[in-house]
């Protein structure tokens, strides 16, 4: 999702790890920099006495890993520019986040751009997730807004309203998963009214999740009600433990906020991973960077996601950086491949 800077309140520091040599990223342009704002607090959840599913232990045998490219980091490019760019690079999918400008989930015709596009996806040799995370999709003036944490309950509709139109979109091009987030907390909200808002929000879309085959990939986001891999289960026990309820990995805010490492995570997570996300960053910071610019140690990641048997998508996740796109698209795979090359039982 859109990142964010956020810093701890707490004070907790984390030693850089020690790192192999990286590609060189061109400063992002003066009009894209941002200053960064201060998070909240981390909830309770992730605290030192957080009890979380005991890490998995590692299969003898590995799984390739498949990585792709989100479009929210490519959002100067046409979609089909997009796609071929990927491809041409070498990537397996795509992470499309449906936007006005990237299969505009609200502009007519809607299903037979879909089919369009799925034809065009087997052409090109790319798999896809379905992504929700656009800043202004539904509303020009409220970033990710409406959500489904809203005190309107006709604001929270039109959030159900998207995520149901990307599990259609997410069946008819075949896709791993569709990903969505809680949501900020509105202001006033108490905790309990705002889990039974999601909770009952979700109900539905998980419903059409399951009559369509698509799992719903809930993803952690930091700052968000459902913020971490507690609150994950958290959602799950809420629920009743849906079949089609699965969960969005971003590896980024693992090394941001959980008290497990992101490997640990990766395994603690190993049974519901329908989704991954990945790019670099720092320990108490949500903000997404190029590989090499934060403390992220990729390897053992990589190793521990192989090990799991995931079979989806791990895409990279940089939507700040859609003014150089392309560059980082190109930069990203051959540091990914070199990273996961020892799980692969390849030399790098």
């Amino acid at each position: 999702m859109t990142s964010e800077r956020h810093r701890p309140t707490t004070g907790e520091t984390t030693a850089r790890p020690t790192r192999g040599n990286h590609p060189q990223s061109p400063a992002p342009a003066a009009s894209t920099a941002t200053t960064g704002t201060t998070a909240a607090t981390a909830p309770a959840a992730i605290t030192a006495s957080t009890t979380l599913p005991t890490p998995a232990a590692e299969p003898s045998t590995t799984t390739p890993l498949l990585f792709g490219y989100g479009t929210n980091g490519l959002a100067d490019l046409r979609l089909d520019d997009a796609l071929v760019l990927l491809a041409d690079l070498g990537y397996e999918g795509v992470g499309l986040t449906l936007d006005h400008m990237h299969l505009d989930p609200l502009a007519p015709d809607l299903p037979a751009r879909t089919r369009r596009l799925a034809r065009r996806l087997g052409a090109l040799g790319l798999t896809v997730t379905v992504e929700t995370g656009a800043r202004y999709v539904l509303d020009p003036r409220r970033k990710h807004g409406p959500s489904l944490m809203d005190p309107d309950p006709d604001d929270r509709a039109r959030r159900v309203d998207l995520l149901l139109r990307a599990v259609r979109v997410a069946a008819d091009l075949g896709a791993h998963a569709v990903h969505c987030f809680s949501g900020i907390t509105p202001s006033g909200t108490d905790e309990d009214t705002a889990w039974k808002r999601l909770a009952e929000s979700l109900a539905p879309v998980l419903d059409a999740a399951a009559a369509a085959g698509v799992p719903l990939a809930v993803e952690p986001e930091p700052g968000h009600l459902l913020a971490t891999l507690a609150d994950f289960h958290r959602l799950r026990r809420v629920l009743g433990d849906p079949g089609p309820l699965g969960l969005t990995l971003d590896l980024g805010h693992c090394q941001c906020l959980e008290p497990l490492s992101p490997a640990d995570c990766v395994r603690a997570a190993a049974p519901w991973l329908r989704h991954v996300q990945i790019e670099d960053m720092r320990r108490g910071v949500h903000e997404h960077l190029p590989f090499g610019d934060g403390e992220i140690d990729f390897p053992p990641v990589l190793a521990a996601l192989a090990a799991t048997g995931y079979q989806g998508l791990t895409v990279v996740e940089l939507p700040r950086h859609s003014h150089a796109g392309p560059h980082f698209a190109a930069l990203s795979l051959p540091f990914l491949r070199q990273a996961a090359a020892p799980s692969q039982g390849s030399t790098p």
